[in-house]
Order: C-alpha cells, then structure tokens, then sequence
C-alpha cells in the first residue's frame, strides 16, 4: 500500500488559480484568473509518495532522462520524486504569490550523484509563471550536473498545434539519434524528443484552444520538445487515454553537451517563463 501525498498549497489570488506540491516542489496547476488551465495533469497522474507526477512542471535534476551513463536511475533525477521544504510564502504587492522550496544532499542523495549540494526553486504565480531553481556547489570538488523545468502545457490539440521560433536551430532528435537542423514552425506528426540548442523564447501557437502561450528562460541553453505520439503513450501508465492529444512539453533545460559544471562554492540559477498570449 502507498502513501497518499499531502495535499498541494493552493494558491487563489486576484491574479491566477494554482496548486503547488511539496513533493518534487512541483507546480501542478497554474492559470491567470478567467483563464483556462495552462499546464496539463494527467488524470492517470500518481499522486503518491515516491513517484513522479505526470503533469505540471517536474524539476529534472542532476540529470535529464536516462542519465549520460548507464544504469542512472529514477528516470530524470532524484529531487523530482522527493519532498522540499516549503522554506517561505510571499505575497507581493503586485498580487502575485511566491514559494520558495529547499533541497541539500543532507535530505536526499544518490549513488549515481553522491556530491553535496543545495537547491533552492523559487514558483512566482501570477499572470505569469516564474519558476527559478538555483544550484549551489556546497563540495569541495567541481560538480557537473543536468536540469530541465520538464512543463507539459495544456493544448486543444497536439496535431492542430505549432511552435515558433526554432527556424534554423540545430537539435539532437533523441528518437531517431541524430543530429538535425529545424525548418519551418514545430510541428507534431509522431512520437518528438527533440533537445533543441538555443537561448531564444519560443511562441506556442494553439488554435484548439484559440490562444498562444509564450515560453521565456534565463540561465538555460536548450529548449526540449516532447510528445510521446499515440502508439508511446499507450505504453505509459499514468496518461489517461486519449490524453496525448492534450498537451505538449516545452521545457527550458541545460542537458547532453550543455551541462552545467560549478566550481566549489559556485552557484546557478535557471529561469523558466510562460505566459498566456491573445491569439
């Protein structure tokens, strides 16, 4: 028998509706007042302790996926599947509503990862959402690590959708193992993993839904697309059936060759922004 998770804060403000989990830190709703959601859950989701929940905005870290070396396990990381100290809450001025999470090696670590260190999220929620995460090395010895804001973003439908602003990238298609470069809008015919090299926002264009969603980041060097296609998904428990039509993955991340490496002592923040654009 598992353990249920404690419930999410719940966050009800002038300016959005969201829900915030403890576990994985992890943003599970978010939506400007008056309008539709903007993050995914799956209704499939595990809301159980030790597991990863489908939806919303997971924190990938110290390593994306599989890992670069073998054997590397949870998928994606450890801090995803783990609770944070809900360290304050800020209600700003402005209306918006700031939590801020905390993590060391001192409440989890990983045979796979056994360096100290400390990570702090920062999920602002507004009429935008702002989720910063800052890694700080407290070893003695560099670090190396990966991370992704792994935000699956709620459209009406995957096959109507279209994302702007990767024209000429260059991206490593994790499907099929090579390098490519990118012409025209993105656009979903199948299964996508695609870990796209740029720092420049990307524009979600969904006529289902009748909006666009902006994607922003700082401190990151990649853009991810994913998807898992209709044949993948039925291969994935926890995605309610139909569901992959319901969303599209457009995560901010420094993975593969971007990596981030700190020296002892050294810090990094990544920054992640989405916000909801009249169509």
């Amino acid at each position: 028998m598992t353990d249920a998770l404690p419930p999410p804060h719940v966050i009800d403000s002038p300016l959005c509706t969201a829900e915030v989990y403890d576990h994985g830190a992890q943003v599970i709703r978010w939506a400007p007042r008056g309008a539709e959601p903007v993050l995914y859950l799956s209704t499939a989701a595990e809301l159980e302790a030790g597991s990863a929940i489908r939806g919303g905005v997971p924190v990938c870290w110290p390593w994306f996926g599989p890992g670069r070396e073998p054997g590397m396990e949870p998928s994606h990381g450890f801090l995803r599947t783990t609770p944070w100290r809900l360290e304050r809450r800020t209600d700003h001025q402005d209306g918006s509503v700031e939590l801020v999470h905390r993590i060391t090696s001192d409440d989890v670590t990983s045979p796979h990862w056994p360096q100290p260190y400390a990570v702090e999220l920062r999920s602002r929620l507004g009429t935008t959402l702002e989720i910063s995460l800052t890694t700080s090395n407290t070893g003695e010895e560099p670090i190396d690590y990966e991370e992704a804001m792994h935000a699956y973003l709620s459209v009406g439908d995957a096959h109507q959708m279209s994302i702007d602003g990767l024209v000429g990238k260059s991206f490593y298609d994790k499907i099929f193992k090579a390098e490519r470069r990118q012409t025209g809008r993105v656009r979903l015919s199948g299964e996508t993993d695609a870990v796209y090299r740029t720092t420049g926002g990307v524009t979600i264009d969904d006529p289902a839904s009748g909006r666009r969603l902006r994607v922003t980041t700082t401190g990151m060097s990649d853009i991810v697309v994913w998807n898992p296609g209709e044949r993948k998904a039925r291969e994935i428990s926890d995605i309610g059936d139909g569901e992959w039509q319901r969303f599209v993955c457009v995560e901010g991340a420094n993975v593969l060759g971007d990596a981030v490496t700190l020296g002892p002592g050294g810090t990094h923040t990544s920054t992640y922004r989405v916000e909801v654009l009249e169509r």
